[in-house]
């Protein structure tokens, strides 16, 4: 009795094992997830970025990001940003929590919003009226071409820059706490 008991257990875990093993797994995303983190990987966070890189892939950032329309700043799902404390965002007092960065790309600035709005795929279903702050910044350009959409945090005298870049555009916005 003992040994039709084993083998009917081990039946059933080498069956398991089958159907595990036949599971297909995707390729690479082709624009990858990525995180941005001030203060880097010191223990007490300040913001997090979390968003996916498009590539330019030989388009213009005029294609994948137009002039003047709602951009999701990234690809994929909307990018969501998480302040750990109290901040100032471009000028905006923003409570600690987590929210959606959106953007509106122009030639000479780019309005940067910060909405209540979470897990939304790309900017459809996106609504002005959960905004919380629009920040509007000067777009630069840089001198290196950056294939990936890309975000960083740079140290500035009382507090730090969101720097996001795209082929030769850069734009920051300042952060104090």
């Amino acid at each position: 009795m003992k040994n039709t008991i084993r083998l009917a257990v081990m039946a059933i875990a080498m069956a398991s094992t089958v159907s595990l093993s036949a599971q297909e797994f995707s390729g690479l995303d082709k624009s990858p997830m990525d995180m941005a983190l001030y203060p880097g990987r010191a223990p007490e966070k300040v913001v997090r970025v979390i968003y996916s890189r498009p590539q330019l892939k030989g388009r213009s950032i005029a294609t994948l990001a137009p002039n003047g329309k709602i951009w999701r700043t990234g690809a994929n799902e909307s990018t969501e940003i998480t302040f750990y404390k109290d901040v100032n965002f471009g000028g905006t007092d923003i409570p600690a929590g987590t929210y959606s960065l959106f953007s509106i790309p122009g030639e000479k600035e780019w309005t940067v919003i910060l909405n209540k709005s979470l897990n939304q795929w790309g900017a459809y279903s996106y609504d002005q009226g959960a905004d919380l702050a629009r920040v509007t910044v000067a777009a630069g350009m840089g001198e290196d071409s950056l294939e990936p959409f890309s975000i960083a945090f740079k140290e500035v005298e009382g507090g730090v820059h969101m720097v996001m870049g795209w082929d030769k555009t850069r734009v920051a916005v300042p952060i104090t706490m």
